[in-house]
């Protein structure tokens, strides 16, 4: 139960649309409400900002059908990440307006409409491959509330497609760069811009590339100052993070 949530709680009580017994039942869950499988933290909005978060990987069609209940009913807007295509085709009982990006393997339930989006994230990419963690890092971002715009296939092998868009870049509050191979892309971005600079490394490459692990080496090894990294393929922590740096521009 998100803050919005509460305040028409107590609305509803206030004008006896709801009488104290239905209300003490909807308050019982507030800190977390318990489905066995999961305990689900409807108070986490309230401590950190940020709604819980639906890790998909993993977890059955009944236990996502049911976490995603719980949320939905609690008034909370609703992302799944790493959602396999062939699992969400199995669920049941998604609310209406559901929105499934196939490339970012990300669910989206959002309660809040027309929402204005804030301040100015920007999102690059080394490679087309890379696409799928740099559009799970941006529906976050913009879920939560972030203005977030794209620039993708610049990676160094054509480094002037990149200088093409330093203006824009130089817009930005905060940047986050996905790429894999080598990971080369965030010093290079790192020392053009005076903003914040969010690394992802991906999964993408070859086989010395070890799973995305050269990326993250080269990323937490960057000579560029102002360059923090998140881990292989996170594109949800960097959208995380970002949005949390964005706001403070407000």
């Amino acid at each position: 139960m998100n803050r919005s949530a509460i305040e028409k709680l107590l609305r509803d009580l206030h004008n006896h649309k709801i009488g104290p017994r239905e209300a003490a039942e909807q308050l019982s869950i507030l800190p977390y409400e318990n489905l066995d499988f999961a305990r689900v933290d409807h108070h986490r909005s309230l401590r950190s900002g940020l709604p819980e978060v639906i890790y998909g990987k993993g977890k059955t069609t009944d236990q996502l059908d049911g976490i995603i209940k719980t949320l939905h009913k609690a008034e909370s807007d609703i992302l799944v990440t790493k959602l396999d295509p062939k699992v969400r085709k199995k669920l049941k009982h998604l609310p209406s307006g559901a929105k499934y990006n196939e490339t970012a393997q990300a669910l989206v339930i959002q309660k809040s409409k027309n929402k204005k989006r804030l301040g100015h994230i920007v999102v690059v990419t080394a490679g087309t491959s890379d696409i799928p963690i740099a559009e799970e890092a941006q529906i976050t971002a913009e879920l939560f509330g972030s203005k977030v715009e794209r620039i993708f296939d610049v990676g160094v092998a054509g480094i002037h497609r990149l200088l093409d868009k330093v203006e824009g870049l130089r817009k930005a509050r905060v940047i986050i760069v996905v790429a894999g191979m080598d990971g080369a892309l965030t010093g290079v971005v790192g020392g053009l811009v005076s903003c914040p600079v969010i690394a992802v490394p991906t999964s993408v490459g070859y086989g010395a590339s070890f799973g995305g692990v050269s990326a993250l080496l080269t990323m937490l090894n960057s000579c560029a100052t102002g360059v923090a990294t998140v881990n292989i393929d996170n594109g949800f922590g960097a959208g995380c993070i970002a949005h949390k740096i964005n706001l403070l521009g407000e």
